[in-house]
Order: structure tokens, then C-alpha cells, then sequence
């Protein structure tokens, strides 16, 4: 991996080395890059839902977020950085089933061809 893409909409944790400043000197130090795209990130009713185990209604709620300016800009962006580098998609979720994140991987994929790898 050459790049992470931070794809939560609060970059801040509880959980030791995960908040954005920890996180992207720790990457550093193994050589790979960090960049937050924050419109990526669920809204907090998403968070919510899928806190809740109601995934349809994460993923609703996240395809609305998918259609705002910033977040379509934001998409394109990880895709032209996912043709010339190999990018890692994170998020707070372990289970990709109920996340916001295997909802962009698997977008990113139809429109690269990537394969997508959960860690």
C-alpha cells in the first residue's frame, strides 16, 4: 500500500494511533502517505444506523451524501489516485457488510476494475 484515504468524516479516536495526526506520522514513518477526504465520511444519522445494525438505512443515507459537490469531488479524487497508486480505504468499522466503506470500494471498483481486498 502507497496511500491511505481516511474516509471518516471525523478523523479523531479513542483508540490509540488512530486519530489523523497519529495515524498519518505513523504511516509516515512506514513510507506511506495519508490524505483525509472528510466528504467521504458517513453523516452522523449514517453513523447512527449502522451503530444500530440498519445497513439499508446507512446505505441510504450514504448514497445521499455520494450526490453532494463536495463528495462526488472527493470520489473522482481517490479514483485518478487509485490508477497510479495502491490505496487502502479506512474507516472506523471492522465489518465491511454494515460500513460506508465497502460501499465506495465496491463504486471504485466498477469504475476501475480494481479488486477489492478487506484487510
Amino acid at each position: 500500500m502507497e496511500l491511505l484515504i481516511d474516509v471518516r468524516a471525523i478523523a479523531a479516536s479513542r483508540r490509540a494511533g488512530f486519530s489523523k495526526t497519529l495515524l498519518s506520522a505513523s504511516l509516515a514513518d512506514a513510507g506511506i502517505d495519508y490524505l483525509h477526504l472528510r466528504d467521504l465520511g458517513t453523516p452522523k444519522a449514517g453513523r447512527e444506523a449502522a451503530r444500530a445494525g440498519r445497513c439499508d438505512e446507512m446505505r441510504e443515507i450514504y448514497a445521499g451524501q455520494l450526490q453532494e459537490p463536495a463528495a462526488v469531488l472527493a470520489f473522482e479524487r481517490t479514483r485518478e489516485l487509485s490508477q497510479f497508486r495502491s490505496v487502502c480505504l479506512l474507516c472506523y468499522e471492522a465489518d465491511p457488510s454494515c460500513c460506508h466503506r465497502e460501499v465506495l470500494a465496491k463504486r471504485l471498483s466498477h469504475k476501475t476494475g480494481a479488486a477489492i481486498l478487506h484487510l
